[in-house]
Protein backbone atom coordinates (compact mmCIF):
# COMPACT_ATOMS: atom_id res chain seq x y z
CA UNK A 1 0.00 0.00 0.00
CA UNK A 2 2.57 2.61 1.07
CA UNK A 3 4.49 1.56 -2.35
CA UNK A 4 1.30 2.36 -4.57
CA UNK A 5 0.90 5.74 -2.64
CA UNK A 6 4.93 6.44 -2.58
CA UNK A 7 4.55 5.36 -6.79
CA UNK A 8 1.21 7.87 -7.10
CA UNK A 9 3.35 10.62 -5.12
CA UNK A 10 6.01 10.33 -7.58
CA UNK A 11 3.94 9.95 -10.87
CA UNK A 12 2.03 12.99 -10.04
CA UNK A 13 5.25 15.07 -9.22
CA UNK A 14 6.19 13.87 -12.64
CA UNK A 15 3.17 14.87 -14.36
CA UNK A 16 2.91 18.18 -12.90
CA UNK A 17 6.86 18.66 -14.17
CA UNK A 18 5.82 17.90 -17.18
CA UNK A 19 2.98 20.25 -17.47
CA UNK A 20 5.19 22.74 -16.13
CA UNK A 21 7.97 21.57 -18.77
CA UNK A 22 5.53 21.82 -21.59
CA UNK A 23 3.64 24.96 -20.27
CA UNK A 24 7.23 26.95 -20.35
CA UNK A 25 8.21 25.74 -23.88
CA UNK A 26 4.48 26.59 -25.18
CA UNK A 27 5.12 30.14 -23.35
CA UNK A 28 8.59 30.02 -25.62
CA UNK A 29 7.16 29.55 -28.44
CA UNK A 30 4.57 31.96 -28.38
CA UNK A 31 7.57 34.52 -27.31
CA UNK A 32 9.15 33.64 -30.07
CA UNK A 33 5.70 34.53 -32.52
CA UNK A 34 5.70 37.83 -30.75
CA UNK A 35 9.02 38.35 -30.83
CA UNK A 36 8.53 38.42 -34.79
CA UNK A 37 5.33 40.54 -34.76
CA UNK A 38 7.31 42.68 -32.92
CA UNK A 39 10.02 42.64 -35.77
CA UNK A 40 12.51 42.64 -33.22
CA UNK A 41 15.50 41.13 -35.02
CA UNK A 42 15.10 43.46 -37.93
CA UNK A 43 16.25 46.34 -35.50
CA UNK A 44 18.79 44.29 -33.19
CA UNK A 45 20.23 42.81 -35.91
CA UNK A 46 23.56 43.78 -38.38
CA UNK A 47 24.01 42.23 -41.69
CA UNK A 48 26.07 39.14 -41.10
CA UNK A 49 25.73 39.55 -37.13
CA UNK A 50 24.24 37.39 -34.66
CA UNK A 51 20.46 37.49 -34.22
CA UNK A 52 19.43 40.11 -31.62
CA UNK A 53 23.15 41.29 -30.82
CA UNK A 54 22.76 45.21 -31.63
CA UNK A 55 25.14 47.13 -33.47
CA UNK A 56 22.83 48.25 -36.68
CA UNK A 57 22.73 51.96 -37.42
CA UNK A 58 19.90 54.22 -37.26
CA UNK A 59 20.13 57.47 -39.08
CA UNK A 60 17.80 60.22 -37.44
CA UNK A 61 17.69 63.74 -37.25
CA UNK A 62 19.47 64.07 -33.78
CA UNK A 63 22.31 61.54 -34.97
CA UNK A 64 23.01 58.21 -35.42
CA UNK A 65 21.83 55.89 -32.79
CA UNK A 66 23.17 51.87 -32.61
CA UNK A 67 21.02 49.22 -31.37
CA UNK A 68 21.27 47.32 -27.99
CA UNK A 69 22.39 44.21 -27.42
CA UNK A 70 19.53 42.31 -26.20
CA UNK A 71 20.29 38.57 -25.96
CA UNK A 72 20.45 37.36 -22.72
CA UNK A 73 24.11 37.75 -21.83
CA UNK A 74 24.68 38.63 -18.41
CA UNK A 75 27.62 41.08 -19.28
CA UNK A 76 26.60 42.84 -22.66
CA UNK A 77 23.19 41.90 -23.22
CA UNK A 78 19.80 41.80 -20.75
CA UNK A 79 21.06 38.35 -18.92
CA UNK A 80 20.48 40.27 -15.04
CA UNK A 81 17.04 41.71 -15.95
CA UNK A 82 14.25 40.60 -14.00
CA UNK A 83 10.87 40.60 -15.56
CA UNK A 84 9.97 44.14 -14.70
CA UNK A 85 13.55 45.38 -15.47
CA UNK A 86 12.16 44.08 -19.13
CA UNK A 87 8.63 45.10 -18.98
CA UNK A 88 9.93 48.96 -17.74
CA UNK A 89 12.23 48.75 -20.64
CA UNK A 90 10.19 47.46 -23.16
CA UNK A 91 6.92 49.69 -22.59
CA UNK A 92 8.24 52.44 -20.13
CA UNK A 93 11.33 52.94 -21.97
CA UNK A 94 13.23 52.81 -18.49
CA UNK A 95 16.47 50.94 -18.59
CA UNK A 96 17.20 48.62 -15.90
CA UNK A 97 20.13 51.58 -15.15
CA UNK A 98 17.55 54.09 -15.05
CA UNK A 99 18.39 55.64 -18.39
CA UNK A 100 15.18 56.93 -20.52
CA UNK A 101 15.95 54.88 -23.79
CA UNK A 102 15.55 56.82 -27.40
CA UNK A 103 12.44 56.82 -29.05
CA UNK A 104 14.04 55.27 -31.60
CA UNK A 105 12.98 52.01 -29.17
CA UNK A 106 9.20 52.11 -30.13
CA UNK A 107 8.37 52.04 -26.43
CA UNK A 108 5.29 54.45 -26.90
CA UNK A 109 3.69 51.82 -28.93
CA UNK A 110 4.91 48.75 -27.11
CA UNK A 111 2.72 50.71 -24.14
CA UNK A 112 -0.64 49.00 -25.24
CA UNK A 113 1.20 45.43 -25.12
CA UNK A 114 -0.28 43.58 -22.28
CA UNK A 115 0.92 41.93 -19.40
CA UNK A 116 0.27 38.06 -21.64
CA UNK A 117 2.26 38.91 -24.23
CA UNK A 118 5.22 40.70 -22.62
CA UNK A 119 5.43 37.53 -19.92
CA UNK A 120 5.53 35.36 -23.44
CA UNK A 121 8.09 37.64 -25.27
CA UNK A 122 10.57 37.92 -21.91
CA UNK A 123 10.58 33.68 -21.60
CA UNK A 124 11.63 33.62 -25.24
CA UNK A 125 14.08 36.53 -25.20
CA UNK A 126 15.78 34.47 -21.82
CA UNK A 127 15.71 31.14 -22.81
CA UNK A 128 14.76 30.50 -26.53
CA UNK A 129 17.72 33.52 -27.60
CA UNK A 130 21.14 32.30 -27.87
CA UNK A 131 23.51 34.46 -25.45
CA UNK A 132 26.32 36.79 -27.30
CA UNK A 133 28.68 38.75 -25.52
CA UNK A 134 29.14 41.60 -27.72
CA UNK A 135 29.55 45.34 -26.62
CA UNK A 136 26.77 48.00 -27.14
CA UNK A 137 28.20 50.17 -29.56
CA UNK A 138 28.55 54.52 -28.18
CA UNK A 139 25.29 56.42 -29.83
CA UNK A 140 26.79 59.01 -32.38
CA UNK A 141 24.91 62.03 -31.13
CA UNK A 142 26.24 65.53 -30.24
CA UNK A 143 25.94 67.35 -27.19
CA UNK A 144 24.01 68.72 -25.81
CA UNK A 145 21.41 66.32 -27.29
CA UNK A 146 23.46 63.55 -26.34
CA UNK A 147 22.34 64.21 -22.91
CA UNK A 148 19.80 61.80 -21.37
CA UNK A 149 18.21 63.48 -18.54
CA UNK A 150 16.06 65.71 -21.27
CA UNK A 151 14.79 62.37 -22.58
CA UNK A 152 12.95 61.92 -19.11
CA UNK A 153 11.58 65.42 -19.53
CA UNK A 154 10.31 64.13 -23.03
CA UNK A 155 9.07 60.75 -22.06
CA UNK A 156 6.76 62.11 -19.07
CA UNK A 157 5.53 64.49 -21.72
CA UNK A 158 4.90 62.36 -24.39
CA UNK A 159 4.94 58.93 -23.55
CA UNK A 160 1.81 57.27 -23.30
CA UNK A 161 0.16 55.52 -19.73
CA UNK A 162 1.25 51.89 -19.67
CA UNK A 163 -1.91 50.22 -20.08
CA UNK A 164 -3.04 47.10 -22.25
CA UNK A 165 -5.35 47.14 -25.13
CA UNK A 166 -9.17 47.00 -24.68
CA UNK A 167 -11.34 46.91 -28.19
CA UNK A 168 -14.14 48.82 -28.46
CA UNK A 169 -17.45 47.82 -27.41
CA UNK A 170 -18.70 45.75 -29.96
CA UNK A 171 -15.77 45.99 -31.93
CA UNK A 172 -15.37 43.49 -34.58
CA UNK A 173 -12.91 40.71 -33.21
CA UNK A 174 -10.96 40.64 -35.98
CA UNK A 175 -10.51 44.28 -36.49
CA UNK A 176 -10.02 44.82 -33.17
CA UNK A 177 -7.06 42.17 -33.13
CA UNK A 178 -5.56 43.91 -36.49
CA UNK A 179 -5.84 47.41 -34.35
CA UNK A 180 -3.26 45.19 -31.37
CA UNK A 181 -0.86 43.86 -33.83
CA UNK A 182 -0.71 47.43 -35.87
CA UNK A 183 -0.99 50.17 -32.57
CA UNK A 184 1.07 47.60 -30.45
CA UNK A 185 3.59 45.02 -31.24
CA UNK A 186 4.11 46.27 -34.84
CA UNK A 187 4.70 49.92 -34.33
CA UNK A 188 3.65 50.62 -37.54
CA UNK A 189 3.53 54.23 -36.38
CA UNK A 190 6.97 54.48 -35.42
CA UNK A 191 7.44 54.85 -39.41
CA UNK A 192 4.17 55.62 -40.67
CA UNK A 193 3.14 58.48 -38.53
CA UNK A 194 4.26 62.12 -39.10
CA UNK A 195 6.44 63.66 -36.08
CA UNK A 196 6.50 66.85 -34.74
CA UNK A 197 9.71 68.94 -34.48
CA UNK A 198 10.07 67.56 -30.95
CA UNK A 199 9.83 64.13 -32.49
CA UNK A 200 6.77 62.54 -31.16
CA UNK A 201 4.50 60.95 -33.27
CA UNK A 202 1.62 63.23 -33.66
CA UNK A 203 -0.70 60.31 -33.20
CA UNK A 204 -0.27 57.25 -31.42
CA UNK A 205 -4.17 55.91 -32.59
CA UNK A 206 -6.71 56.73 -34.62
CA UNK A 207 -8.58 58.16 -32.11
CA UNK A 208 -5.83 60.78 -31.89
CA UNK A 209 -6.73 62.31 -35.29
CA UNK A 210 -5.89 61.26 -38.98
CA UNK A 211 -2.62 61.67 -38.78
CA UNK A 212 -2.16 58.12 -37.45
CA UNK A 213 -0.50 56.32 -40.53
CA UNK A 214 -0.71 58.94 -42.69
CA UNK A 215 2.57 59.02 -43.77
CA UNK A 216 6.31 59.90 -42.75
CA UNK A 217 7.37 63.69 -42.91
CA UNK A 218 10.94 62.97 -42.74
CA UNK A 219 13.38 60.45 -44.17
CA UNK A 220 14.82 57.36 -42.02
CA UNK A 221 18.24 55.87 -43.48
CA UNK A 222 16.68 57.88 -47.19
CA UNK A 223 13.53 56.29 -47.46
CA UNK A 224 10.05 57.91 -46.82
CA UNK A 225 7.02 55.50 -45.57
CA UNK A 226 3.92 55.84 -47.30
CA UNK A 227 0.52 56.52 -45.99
CA UNK A 228 -1.36 53.61 -44.81
CA UNK A 229 -4.60 55.47 -44.62
CA UNK A 230 -7.55 55.70 -47.36
CA UNK A 231 -6.51 58.15 -49.30
CA UNK A 232 -7.16 57.60 -52.98
CA UNK A 233 -3.93 58.87 -55.02
CA UNK A 234 -1.22 58.34 -52.32
CA UNK A 235 -2.67 55.75 -49.24
CA UNK A 236 -4.71 52.53 -49.62
CA UNK A 237 -7.75 54.05 -50.42
CA UNK A 238 -7.46 51.90 -54.48
CA UNK A 239 -6.40 48.68 -52.40
CA UNK A 240 -8.67 45.66 -51.41
CA UNK A 241 -7.90 43.60 -48.55
CA UNK A 242 -6.56 41.23 -50.90
CA UNK A 243 -4.86 43.50 -52.07
CA UNK A 244 -2.84 44.54 -48.77
CA UNK A 245 -2.83 41.12 -47.45
CA UNK A 246 -0.46 39.67 -50.19
CA UNK A 247 1.64 42.52 -49.94
CA UNK A 248 1.94 42.28 -46.03
CA UNK A 249 2.56 38.23 -47.06
CA UNK A 250 4.76 38.60 -49.79
CA UNK A 251 5.86 42.12 -50.06
CA UNK A 252 4.26 42.40 -53.75
CA UNK A 253 1.20 42.64 -55.23
CA UNK A 254 -0.15 44.05 -58.18
CA UNK A 255 0.61 48.26 -57.36
CA UNK A 256 3.85 47.81 -55.99
CA UNK A 257 6.69 45.78 -54.42
CA UNK A 258 8.50 46.51 -51.01
CA UNK A 259 11.23 48.84 -50.54
CA UNK A 260 13.83 50.46 -48.40
CA UNK A 261 12.78 49.42 -44.64
CA UNK A 262 9.48 47.56 -45.15
CA UNK A 263 12.01 44.86 -47.01
CA UNK A 264 12.88 43.82 -43.65
CA UNK A 265 9.46 43.85 -42.20
CA UNK A 266 8.18 41.69 -44.65
CA UNK A 267 11.24 39.33 -44.56
CA UNK A 268 11.39 39.21 -40.40
CA UNK A 269 8.57 39.61 -39.31
CA UNK A 270 5.00 39.69 -41.24
CA UNK A 271 5.91 36.71 -43.74
CA UNK A 272 5.74 34.44 -40.68
CA UNK A 273 2.62 35.31 -39.00
CA UNK A 274 -0.62 33.14 -39.56
CA UNK A 275 -2.88 33.84 -42.10
CA UNK A 276 -5.17 35.39 -39.52
CA UNK A 277 -2.99 37.98 -38.21
CA UNK A 278 -2.62 39.04 -41.59
CA UNK A 279 -6.13 38.70 -42.11
CA UNK A 280 -6.86 41.00 -38.74
CA UNK A 281 -4.29 43.48 -40.38
CA UNK A 282 -5.21 43.92 -43.45
CA UNK A 283 -9.03 44.47 -42.49
CA UNK A 284 -7.81 46.63 -39.75
CA UNK A 285 -5.88 48.88 -41.73
CA UNK A 286 -8.88 49.30 -44.34
CA UNK A 287 -10.49 50.75 -41.67
CA UNK A 288 -9.22 54.32 -41.52
CA UNK A 289 -10.56 56.62 -43.45
CA UNK A 290 -8.78 59.33 -45.50
CA UNK A 291 -6.36 61.73 -44.08
CA UNK A 292 -7.85 63.92 -47.19
CA UNK A 293 -10.79 63.04 -48.17
CA UNK A 294 -10.69 65.07 -50.87
CA UNK A 295 -7.83 63.70 -52.49
CA UNK A 296 -8.70 63.46 -56.24
CA UNK A 297 -7.91 59.39 -57.21
CA UNK A 298 -5.69 58.66 -59.63
CA UNK A 299 -6.89 58.50 -63.14
CA UNK A 300 -4.35 57.40 -66.09
CA UNK A 301 -3.76 58.69 -69.21
CA UNK A 302 -2.17 57.22 -71.82
CA UNK A 303 -0.73 59.83 -74.08
CA UNK A 304 3.09 59.63 -72.92
CA UNK A 305 2.53 55.39 -73.33
CA UNK A 306 1.14 56.40 -77.10
CA UNK A 307 3.98 58.90 -77.36
CA UNK A 308 7.04 56.04 -76.15
CA UNK A 309 5.52 53.43 -78.45
CA UNK A 310 5.59 55.71 -81.93
CA UNK A 311 8.95 56.43 -80.61
CA UNK A 312 8.38 59.70 -79.57
CA UNK A 313 11.02 60.34 -76.42
CA UNK A 314 11.20 64.41 -76.76
CA UNK A 315 9.27 65.09 -73.06
CA UNK A 316 12.35 65.29 -70.42
CA UNK A 317 13.99 62.27 -69.35
CA UNK A 318 11.64 60.17 -71.53
CA UNK A 319 15.39 58.80 -73.35
CA UNK A 320 16.89 58.18 -70.08
CA UNK A 321 13.95 56.23 -69.11
CA UNK A 322 13.96 54.63 -72.42
CA UNK A 323 17.57 53.53 -72.10
CA UNK A 324 17.11 52.65 -68.26
CA UNK A 325 13.33 51.83 -67.14
CA UNK A 326 11.32 50.78 -70.20
CA UNK A 327 12.65 46.79 -70.08
CA UNK A 328 11.16 46.00 -66.73
CA UNK A 329 8.31 49.05 -66.26
CA UNK A 330 7.40 49.30 -69.85
CA UNK A 331 6.48 51.99 -71.72
CA UNK A 332 2.99 52.14 -70.27
CA UNK A 333 4.49 52.37 -67.00
CA UNK A 334 2.58 49.15 -65.30
CA UNK A 335 5.32 46.77 -65.21
CA UNK A 336 4.99 43.29 -64.97
CA UNK A 337 2.63 42.07 -62.03
CA UNK A 338 4.02 40.72 -59.32
CA UNK A 339 7.77 41.00 -60.46
CA UNK A 340 8.78 44.66 -61.82
CA UNK A 341 5.81 46.70 -59.84
CA UNK A 342 3.98 49.15 -61.68
CA UNK A 343 4.89 52.98 -62.16
CA UNK A 344 1.46 54.30 -63.31
CA UNK A 345 -0.41 54.87 -60.11
CA UNK A 346 2.18 53.65 -57.49
CA UNK A 347 1.28 55.17 -54.16
CA UNK A 348 5.16 56.13 -53.95
CA UNK A 349 5.64 57.61 -57.51
CA UNK A 350 2.65 60.35 -56.27
CA UNK A 351 3.89 61.08 -52.57
CA UNK A 352 4.66 64.62 -52.00
CA UNK A 353 8.35 63.55 -50.84
CA UNK A 354 10.16 62.08 -53.61
CA UNK A 355 13.07 60.91 -51.25
CA UNK A 356 12.35 56.85 -51.51
CA UNK A 357 12.25 56.50 -55.39
CA UNK A 358 15.41 58.93 -56.13
CA UNK A 359 16.72 56.87 -53.35
CA UNK A 360 15.61 53.69 -55.57
CA UNK A 361 16.62 54.85 -58.76
CA UNK A 362 20.46 55.53 -57.47
CA UNK A 363 21.03 52.60 -55.56
CA UNK A 364 18.17 49.89 -56.21
CA UNK A 365 16.61 48.00 -54.18
CA UNK A 366 16.29 44.10 -53.65
CA UNK A 367 12.57 42.33 -53.25
CA UNK A 368 13.91 39.03 -51.26
CA UNK A 369 12.95 35.47 -52.04
CA UNK A 370 10.04 34.68 -49.36
CA UNK A 371 7.84 31.47 -48.36
CA UNK A 372 5.61 31.45 -51.42
CA UNK A 373 7.41 33.94 -53.29
CA UNK A 374 10.93 32.37 -53.45
CA UNK A 375 12.55 34.13 -56.27
CA UNK A 376 15.17 37.05 -55.72
CA UNK A 377 13.98 40.31 -57.73
CA UNK A 378 16.61 42.62 -58.01
CA UNK A 379 16.36 46.61 -59.54
CA UNK A 380 20.11 47.86 -59.91
CA UNK A 381 21.40 51.16 -58.53
CA UNK A 382 21.52 53.55 -61.55
CA UNK A 383 23.70 56.48 -59.82
CA UNK A 384 26.82 54.74 -61.40
CA UNK A 385 25.62 56.23 -65.26
CA UNK A 386 23.15 58.65 -64.50
CA UNK A 387 24.54 62.31 -63.05
CA UNK A 388 22.07 64.16 -60.49
CA UNK A 389 20.23 65.98 -63.28
CA UNK A 390 19.81 62.62 -65.25
CA UNK A 391 18.12 61.48 -62.20
CA UNK A 392 16.17 64.44 -61.80
CA UNK A 393 14.73 64.14 -65.35
CA UNK A 394 13.54 60.37 -64.71
CA UNK A 395 12.43 61.15 -61.83
CA UNK A 396 10.05 64.07 -62.75
CA UNK A 397 9.22 61.96 -66.08
CA UNK A 398 7.72 58.96 -64.12
CA UNK A 399 6.45 61.33 -61.52
CA UNK A 400 4.24 63.52 -64.81
CA UNK A 401 3.27 60.42 -66.79
CA UNK A 402 1.01 57.79 -67.63
CA UNK A 403 -1.70 60.20 -65.64
CA UNK A 404 0.72 60.47 -62.21
CA UNK A 405 0.37 63.59 -61.31
CA UNK A 406 3.32 64.47 -58.67
CA UNK A 407 2.79 68.31 -56.68
CA UNK A 408 6.40 69.05 -56.92
CA UNK A 409 9.86 68.81 -58.95
CA UNK A 410 13.02 67.02 -58.26
CA UNK A 411 15.89 69.02 -58.82
CA UNK A 412 19.70 68.05 -59.68
CA UNK A 413 20.34 69.28 -55.86
CA UNK A 414 17.84 66.96 -54.51
CA UNK A 415 19.41 64.34 -55.86
CA UNK A 416 22.79 65.36 -54.68
CA UNK A 417 21.44 65.55 -50.91
CA UNK A 418 20.38 61.55 -51.07
CA UNK A 419 23.44 60.48 -53.39
CA UNK A 420 25.56 61.89 -50.51
CA UNK A 421 24.04 59.37 -48.01
CA UNK A 422 26.49 56.81 -47.04
CA UNK A 423 23.71 53.78 -47.42
CA UNK A 424 23.33 55.03 -51.13
CA UNK A 425 26.37 55.68 -51.28
CA UNK A 426 27.55 51.99 -51.27
CA UNK A 427 24.91 50.53 -53.62
CA UNK A 428 24.72 52.67 -56.36
CA UNK A 429 27.50 50.59 -58.28
CA UNK A 430 26.71 48.03 -61.08
CA UNK A 431 26.98 44.94 -58.96
CA UNK A 432 23.18 44.39 -59.11
CA UNK A 433 22.89 43.73 -63.13
CA UNK A 434 24.20 40.23 -62.97
CA UNK A 435 21.20 38.96 -60.73
CA UNK A 436 18.27 40.77 -63.02
CA UNK A 437 16.15 38.11 -64.35
CA UNK A 438 16.30 38.03 -68.03
CA UNK A 439 13.32 38.57 -70.02
CA UNK A 440 12.81 36.79 -73.18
Amino acid sequence: MKKSVMALLLSTVAFTALAEDNSGAEQIKRGEYLARAGDCIACHTTTGGKPFAGGLSMDTPIGTIYTTNITPDKKTGIGDYSYDDFQQAVRHGVAKNGDTLYPAMPYPSYAVVNDEDMKALYAYFMHGVQPVEQDNRKNDIPWPLSMRWPLAVWRGIFAPDVKAFQPAPQQDAVVARGQYLVEGLGHCGACHTPRSITMQEKALNNGEGTDFLAGSNAPIDGWTATSLRGDNRDGLGRWSESDLAQFLRYGRNDHTAVFGGMTNVVEHSLQYLTDEDITAIARYLKTLGAKDPNQVAFSKDDTVARALWNGDDSKPGASVYIDNCNACHRSDGIGYKRVFPALQGNSVVLADDATSLIHIVLAGSTLPGLKGAPSDIVMPGFGWRLNDQQVADVVNFIRTSWGNTAKTSVTAKDVAEVRKLEYVKENQGNKNLEKLPQLH
